[in-house]
Formats: C-alpha cells, structure tokens, sequence
C-alpha cells in the first residue's frame, strides 16, 4: 500500500492514552490509519476504535478488523457521531491535526504553493467553500483579517488591498494567481516562510479548522470518562494555544476560573507539564514532524 501518512509521535500519543484493552477509542484524525493501528493492537476483542476523517482519501484506508467502525465526518461533530453509534462516554481521544504531506504534493489540492492548479484547499471536497471563493468573495477588511490573525501576516492589510484589486479586473483562480498577488510584498529571504504563512491562512479559513477545533475539545471532554485521556498533535502556534489553554483552564483563552475552595475550574488536568516533541531521529526520518507538539490531558 502506498504511504499515505506516516504517524508522527505514534507511540509518544498511543502511550499517552494509556489505553485499556476493552475500552472505547476515537481516533479523530484517521489519515493513512498510522495511529489507529497501533491502538487496534492495544485492543482486545471488546475493545472499540472510531476513525474520524472528512477527506474521502482517508476513507480508502479503511481497516477491516472487527473492532473498527470508519466515520467520515469532520471531527467537530463527534457527539452526533457517538450518539448514533450508541456511545455514552469513550476512554480517550487522539487528534493529530497536521495536514498530510499527499495533500501538499497533490496540485489537483491547491494546499501548495510549489504546484501551479486550482486553488481549492478544501479537506472535504463536498464541501461547497474553496479557497478562490474567499479570494474572490470576502470583504477586503474580513481577507486581512483571515491573513493577519491565522497567517500571521504584518502586511496583511496591503496584500488585501491588492486581492481586492486583482479580483476588480480578474477572477483569481489559481495558485498562481495568488503567488503572483502575495510575491511583490514579500523578500526574498522570508519569501517561503511568508508564502507558506498566507497558504496556511487561507487554508484555515477554507476548512474553520479553529473553530473545528474548539468545538471537537469541547465535545471530547464531556465524552471522556473520569481517568481518559485525551491526546493533541498541534503543528502551528495558534492551535497549541488552544490546546494548551483549554487543557490547563478548561477555556481558549486560557483565562484562569476558580471555585469557592480555590479548584481551578476545568474539566481537564494535564497529564505532561511539559510539551512533549519528536527526536532528532524522528525527525530524520520523517521531516514533517519537525514542528509537531504533543499534548496530553486527562479527564478529572
């Protein structure tokens, strides 16, 4: 079978879990199945796995064991999920929120800017939103936003003027396109950097992957039994924050709330006070991992 994904941090996460063999397992972000794997061997036959993936390439990885049920769906709609499948509470949930190096070497994607082609960056491509919708649809101020708060962009507001500009004249539907729009802004020391900042941005924006985020963590932890865990693989800053934030306050904002007795009020403890990050042989091996921090949180 052709590598689709190769799992980062896999036993880091999968160890995390601490998984009982007859417990009830979600694996948010199925992908190529790396992760889902190795819990399938921590089970025994009454044990139970749910694969999560919007991206109907992840559906072809399938696994056919019997303790395996494949749900494609965006991982913000866990609840609804489990309550169909009749599922009360789980012992845990892992969440590897990378995007997989096959979306960025597929140019029919538009995740990159190394391939000239549409400009879709859609992860469910049923999905009625692509990336030159936003391009070509959203007010100037709303695109420099998107570029400043989810790409990091100090330039933003300009870069959004020219969008603007551009689409006055043209309708911007390829990645050349936009390279051709971003290219006059950036140097050409920070020139990939920047690129890859305002792909990411736009990227988020296609796919709500934030707000996914937070509504899935939410969910995840009144579905967690007392004593589950749950595991979060964040690449970019603006999704550890999240992640580390509602682990420690039980809140995005990481805002501290206690009780009358002084118990920090959150659902959650974290399980490592310190971010947990691939090796260097890890990283040899599999380049992608190179930004990947793991989070791991239990169920109080």
């Amino acid at each position: 079978m052709e590598t689709y994904h190769i799992p980062v941090l896999l036993n880091e996460t999968v160890d995390g879990l601490n998984i009982r063999q007859d417990g009830i397992y979600v694996d948010a972000t199925f992908g190529g199945g790396g992760h889902s794997r190795e819990i399938l061997k921590r089970l025994n036959g009454t044990g139970r796995l749910y694969g999560f993936d919007r991206d109907e390439d992840a559906e072809k990885n399938t696994l056919t064991d019997k303790s395996f049920t494949f749900v494609r769906s965006d991982f913000r709609y866990l609840s609804n999920f489990m309550d169909w499948n009749r599922v009360e509470k789980i012992d845990g949930l892992l969440a590897d929120l990378g995007v997989s190096w096959r979306h960025f070497d597929d140019e029919t994607r538009g995740f990159s800017f190394r391939f000239d082609g549409d400009l879709d960056m859609r992860m469910n491509r049923q999905a009625e939103k692509t990336a030159a919708d936003v391009l070509n649809t959203y007010p100037e101020k709303t695109l420099a936003d998107i570029l400043y708060r989810y790409g990091e962009l100090k330039n933003s507001r300009p870069i959004a003027e020219a969008i603007v500009r551009t689409r006055e004249i043209r309708k911007i539907r390829t990645v050349r396109d936009f390279s051709d729009i971003l290219n006059p802004f950036f140097s050409r020391e920070k020139e990939k950097k920047q690129m890859a900042q305002a792909f990411q941005a736009l990227r988020i924006e296609v796919n709500e992957e934030l707000d996914a985020l937070k509504e899935m963590l939410l969910q995840a932890a009144g579905l967690l039994k007392p004593g589950g865990r749950l595991a979060v693989i964040a690449y970019h800053s603006l999704e550890d924050r999240l992640v580390k934030n509602f682990f420690k306050t039980g809140n995005f904002e990481g805002v501290v709330k206690k009780d009358f007795y002084g118990n920090i009020l959150t659902p959650l403890r974290p399980v490592n006070n310190k971010v947990i990050v691939p090796g260097r042989e890890e990283i040899e091996r599999n380049p992608r991992s190179r930004s990947a921090k793991l989070r791991i949180a239990e169920k109080i």
